[in-house]
Formats: structure tokens, C-alpha cells, sequence
């Protein structure tokens, strides 16, 4: 499958995620307004494909000013920067990839750059990260495929796949390794309402590349977990603590405490542009409250009554406590979080 986001002649080229899995397309952006809509729409989605288009999309204001003062040329980063920072709250990702665009053109500055270097830099980081979010899912794979079974049926929610990054994947990034190194693996990928990521992305992707892929709802989790079906639960995060708590989409909280009721390995996969070091626990982490119509609706059909009140947390956040290990590029991290993520 082509890369889920891309910088391609002074343009973001991104899959439209909310057309899959009827058709598989994508679109352009030229501009930071338009890039701000499509992440707020979620028609880009996943902790590490925000992080790249957010910087993506500093680097794309690098670009589109015209000025010949470099200090102006910063002005526009910071206030592309600001409106990316407002799309969506909780993915570290996002505010990793617009500082390190930031900090990049603050260095440049100080050796008094010209404009037009700034903008040239910002376009060969901007690049060099698309690139780097790939190698990077490659590395999480490759580690986390030595602690898969040889035969393994493999729990995961929402969607950490190659739709949520650049390519490949974190989560799948590991079934895709496992795979390669010739362990025969099924997924039981999780509906994950109420914007249903598992049905829609994950299962579309496993099954382009003819891996064995089951959908259910997510409320069989426990009844296959007791029945012994599940030998482990592998998931992304969108943030993830100096402890160890680690964010990720409604749900997968409940699924933690079912595996450690079960005995099941419990695993989180993500790069380590999720860790946030300044937040000493999950409490500390900012939950984004989506529209009420998601769950209200399907399909734009209203199946709840007209009047009732709704909650719409996106993500909950899963105690360091359950989480077996934390697979990184860096190698598996393991208890106790709070000094091996450092």
C-alpha cells in the first residue's frame, strides 16, 4: 500500500482514511488551513502519521512564504505551528513533530541562515522524517516479533497499522514482522466504536496483504480471552507517560484489565516521539472530547433518540500497571517504566 502521508513537490499527498474502506484515494494539501481541517476531520488519523503531517505542514508554511527576511520565514512556522497545536490534544506525536521543525529553523537562525536556506532545510528534514517514520515502524516490528508465538492469534484495537504512520505499522508493524519471520499469525481486530477503525482500517489493510484478519465487536473481547483464544493483545498509544500509563482509543483500558484478569500478555507498541517526559502520569494526559454525533450516528443515521445525553471521550488511558512491555525502535521496555523509558 502506498504511504499514508508523503511530501511530494512542495505538497502533502495523504490517503483519505474516512473514504476506506469503500475506495482507497487520496488528496492533496497546499496549504496549513486545509491540513489543520483534514487532521481535525480525521481524514488523516494515528499518533505517528499526525506527527509527520504537522510537520509536514510547518515546513509547508517554510515553503509558501515569500519573504526574504528569515526571521519572518520563523514568524510563519509559529503561526502554522499554533494552528496544528489546535487540531487534536492528545497524540504527542503531533507536538514532537512541529517542535522539531521549530527547533530545526530556531538552529538555523542563529547561524544566520538566509531565508531560502531555511526553506530548504525545512523541506530535506520534512523528507528525511517521512522516511524515518517507516525505518522507525520497521525497528518496532523486528523487536516485537521476537516475543510473538510461532502461532499466534493476536488481539488488537483501533487501528496501529501502516494507515497510522507512514507505512507498515506499529502494532501490525509486529504481526507484519512475525509474519516474515514465518510465524503464522491471525488477528482478531476489534470493531472500535464508535468510529469503528478496527472494522474499517485495520481489517482493510490485513486484508490487502492476505493476512488472516477477524473481525468482532468490542464487547466479545472477554468471551474469546476466557475461551482462551487470544494469546496476546498488541496495541498502539497516543501518548504515552514518564510512567508508563499510555493512552490509546476508547477501550482498550477495559481490554488491559481483561487480559491481566486472563493471564494475557498485554503489549504497546509505539516510537518513542510518543514518550512524554514532562507528564508524570496518565492523569496528566489531555483526552479529546470528539463530537456526540459519532456516537449518536452511523453512517450519518441517527440510531440514538433526539435528546440524549452523550459523552465522547476519544482515548482512555491504561495503567503502566497492565501493560506486560512498551516495544519501541529502542528495543522492548519493561517494568519499572518510570526508569526504563528514561
Amino acid at each position: 500500500m502506498q504511504r499514508t502521508v508523503d511530501y511530494i513537490d512542495g505538497k502533502i499527498v495523504m490517503i483519505d482514511q474516512t473514504r476506506i474502506p469503500h475506495e482507497l484515494v487520496t488528496f492533496e494539501v497546499s496549504d496549513v488551513d486545509s491540513l489543520a481541517d483534514a487532521i481535525k476531520r480525521m481524514r488523516i488519523r494515528g499518533a505517528p502519521a499526525i506527527g509527520v503531517a504537522a510537520a509536514l505542514g510547518v515546513a509547508l508554511a517554510a515553503r509558501n512564504s515569500t519573504t526574504d527576511d528569515p526571521r519572518e520565514v520563523f514568524h510563519a512556522m509559529e503561526q502554522a505551528a499554533a494552528t496544528l497545536r489546535n487540531t487534536r490534544p492528545t497524540a504527542a506525536n503531533l507536538f514532537w513533530g512541529i517542535d522539531r521543525m521549530l527547533d530545526a529553523a530556531h538552529s538555523a537562525l542563529e547561524v544566520n541562515s538566509s531565508a531560502d536556506d531555511i526553506r530548504d532545510s525545512m523541506d530535506a528534514l520534512a523528507i528525511a522524517m517521512v522516511q524515518e517514520d517507516e525505518d522507525i515502524c520497521r525497528l518496532i516490528g523486528a523487536n516485537g516479533a521476537a516475543v510473538i508465538p510461532n502461532e499466534a492469534h493476536i488481539l488488537t484495537h483501533c487501528n496501529a497499522g501502516a494507515l497510522a504512520c507512514v507505512a507498515y505499522g506499529t502494532a501490525l508493524g509486529i504481526v507484519r514482522a512475525a509474519i516474515e519471520h514465518g510465524k503464522r499469525i491471525h488477528v482478531y481486530a476489534g470493531e472500535t466504536r464508535p468510529r469503528l477503525q478496527g472494522m474499517r482500517l485495520t481489517c482493510f489493510e490485513l486484508l490487502r496483504d492476505n493476512i488472516p484478519v477477524t473481525v468482532i465487536t468490542d464487547s466479545m473481547a472477554g468471551m474469546l480471552m476466557r475461551k482462551r483464544k487470544i494469546n496476546c493483545v498488541i496495541v498502539g498509544a497516543d501518548r504515552i507517560a514518564a510512567n508508563g500509563d499510555a493512552a490509546n482509543k476508547i477501550g482498550t483500558y477495559s481490554l488491559a484489565v481483561l487480559a491481566h484478569h486472563h493471564g494475557i500478555p498485554f503489549f504497546v507498541a509505539a516510537p518513542m516521539s510518543t514518550v512524554d517526559h514532562s507528564l508524570a502520569n496518565g492523569d496528566d494526559i489531555p483526552i479529546e472530547e470528539r463530537p456526540h454525533d459519532e456516537v449518536t450516528h452511523i453512517e450519518g443515521h441517527r440510531m440514538a433518540p433526539v435528546g440524549i445525553e452523550v459523552i465522547n471521550p476519544s482515548f482512555d488511558v491504561t495503567p503502566a500497571a497492565l501493560i506486560t512491555a512498551i516495544i519501541t525502535e529502542k528495543g522492548i521496555i519493561r517494568p519499572p517504566y518510570k526508569q526504563s523509558l528514561k
